[in-house]
């Protein structure tokens, strides 16, 4: 599968600006903001793929910056999210990264796992392969993880908005991304993003929401 855009230089070209985001006192609507979680039964997680994921805060607090006029202006802790995003595959070296987006207050991205280190040279093994790729599930906990914990340091040494119970909502979506035509479709919904803030599902001001599964169209 060809990943022609990596999330690293996509990002290079998205404008952020150091805007703190004031208190939301929009209430959250559980029935409105539900979102359909995908598990394939039997499906092994942990085998090489492709994988749509979105994680989004707890009550879909905008904690990461805001949209003005379709502009993704990301604030200090959005940044900070980026940057653990981005960090992964240091940690998981048998995965890569592609599009992905930060919003105000949920993250949508591709992750790709492969069964060898990515960018390691092919060389025969003395013995038989055992499983190195790790599970969905642990790379985007490992992930909420880091970034709950440098949200607690950035409340405690630069007065982030504090969070009320945890950071990000118990579970996330994903799906699995089968073919080219999905991937592309996929990345195009994320690029468009930003500039759909005004219908996204996941806006608590929205009132005229796109399908939840919009991309899959």
């Amino acid at each position: 599968m060809m990943m022609a855009k990596k999330a690293a230089d996509w990002l290079k070209n998205e404008s952020h600006a150091a805007k703190r985001r004031s208190d939301n006192n929009m209430g959250f609507d559980p029935a409105r903001h539900q979102r359909r979680v995908i598990r394939l039964q039997g499906y092994d997680y942990s085998q090489a793929g492709a994988y749509f994921v979105t994680v989004c805060t707890q009550n879909r607090t905008p904690l990461f910056g805001d949209v003005v006029d379709g502009d993704l202006l990301l604030n200090d802790a959005g940044r900070m999210v980026t940057a653990e995003w981005l960090a992964l595959p240091a940690r998981f070296p048998t995965i890569e990264l592609d599009a992905f987006v930060v919003m105000p207050n949920h993250l949508h991205g591709i992750i790709v796992t492969t069964t060898i280190p990515v960018g390691a040279a092919l060389v025969a093994a003395p013995m038989p392969s055992i499983k190195t790729t790790p599970s969905l599930g642990s790379i985007v906990g490992a992930f909420k993880s880091r970034a709950t914990v440098e949200y607690i340091l950035g409340v405690k040494t630069h007065a982030w908005p504090a969070f009320h119970g945890r950071l990000w909502q118990r579970n996330y979506y994903e799906h699995v991304i089968r073919n080219d035509e999905s991937l592309d479709r996929i990345r195009q919904y994320i690029y468009d993003n930003p500039a759909r803030w005004a219908h996204d599902p996941d806006n608590p001001h929205t009132t005229a929401p796109d399908p939840v599964d919009e991309w899959a169209r």
